[in-house]
């Protein structure tokens, strides 16, 4: 069932439903959760069970603010401080030492936690509403069947686990993708996942060098949305440089079925009533971040079988959706 984050009573009722151990369809900015409180080991079980998610696969808990850190983590680093300082509430999620007590579960058993405080005011306003009843965070993965597309909107939550769930609609998410995720447990901030937030902005804020996961003999800890495969539609993704789906487009001509595009360039050959729908990809990685999983979701609905995507570029900007689509891909 969707319900009106702008109506308080609904907002309360959402909360209710948290603080009683049930599942949430919470809007962030990045991208709807499926929510749970993070401390209560049967609710967090919901949510493996919803999503076919493996238990060992963590979540990512999300607090109300930096205050609520020291419910989850200890021995939290300065660099570490310094981007929630920067980054909080934001699409930025800090891998901390978890506290023993703590999230277990919700943990994927690791003596590590994801954090992340998000901007959303209705996420914001149902999580400083429970940490006031004693839930001090909830881990909310992305709203849909594991490895698939992410949802930006509480239809697209809706659709992937019908309407007995209840979802709080804050409209369509802002971002688009999911957070920047940087790991603070071994000493230097290390990248596991690339997002809206850049390098250039981590490394400034904290005063130090990004570093790869693969540069530490040390093994990162387990991350959500980094496994090689995921974010993918139904439909077989394929990334194209322009030339190649411009030259593939030509040798199919009106032969093309079943087939969806996302490119900047339009085709040259109007083909979209010999099998081709075509969607245009902003040239601005902001914007391309917001609709990605939208279109991906479009081009499902509409029952394509292939879908082309023109490879982003190389630049800075765009490596947040350059990793979805290349995970999306594999």
């Amino acid at each position: 069932m969707i319900i009106s984050g702008n109506n308080p009573a609904h907002v309360q009722q959402a909360v209710d439903a948290l603080c009683a151990g049930e599942l949430l369809g919470l809007p962030t900015e990045t991208v709807y959760g499926l929510a749970a409180d993070a401390s209560n080991e049967s609710a967090v079980a919901k949510i493996f069970k919803a999503k076919g998610r493996p238990s060992s696969h963590p979540l990512i808990v999300h607090v109300a603010s930096s205050d609520c850190v020291p419910k989850f983590a200890n021995d939290v680093p300065d660099f570490a401080l310094k981007l929630m300082a920067k980054f909080w509430p934001g699409p930025l999620t800090l891998i901390l030492p978890r506290r023993a007590e703590r999230a277990a579960a919700a943990a994927g058993g690791q003596n590590s936690v994801g954090l992340r405080c998000p901007s959303h005011p209705m996420a914001l306003e149902v999580l400083e509403a429970c940490a006031a009843k004693g839930v001090w965070g909830v881990a909310a993965p992305s709203a849909n069947q594991f490895g698939r597309v992410s949802p930006t909107t509480a239809a697209h939550v809706q659709s992937e686990f019908g309407p007995a769930l209840l979802i709080l609609d804050g409209g369509e998410c802002e971002v688009g993708i999911e957070s920047t995720i940087v790991d603070c447990t071994r000493g230097v901030p290390v990248l596991l996942r690339p997002g809206q937030i850049s390098r250039a902005q981590i490394e400034q804020a904290c005063d130090l060098k990004l570093v790869n996961p693969e540069a530490l003999n040390s093994e990162a800890p387990r991350a959500s949305g980094t496994l090689e495969s995921h974010y993918a539609p139904t439909a077989k993704l394929r990334l194209m440089r322009t030339e190649e789906w411009q030259k593939a487009l030509a040798a199919l001509g009106p032969h093309a079925q079943n087939l969806a595009l996302w490119s900047v360039q339009k085709p040259s050959h109007d083909l979209r009533g010999a099998g081709l729908f075509w969607r245009a990809m902003p040239s601005d990685a902001t914007q391309a971040a917001h609709d990605l999983f939208s279109v991906l979701r479009d081009f499902d609905t509409r029952g394509v079988h292939t879908i082309w995507i023109e490879t982003p570029p190389d630049t800075p900007e765009w490596e947040g959706v350059r990793d979805r689509l290349k995970r999306a891909a594999a």
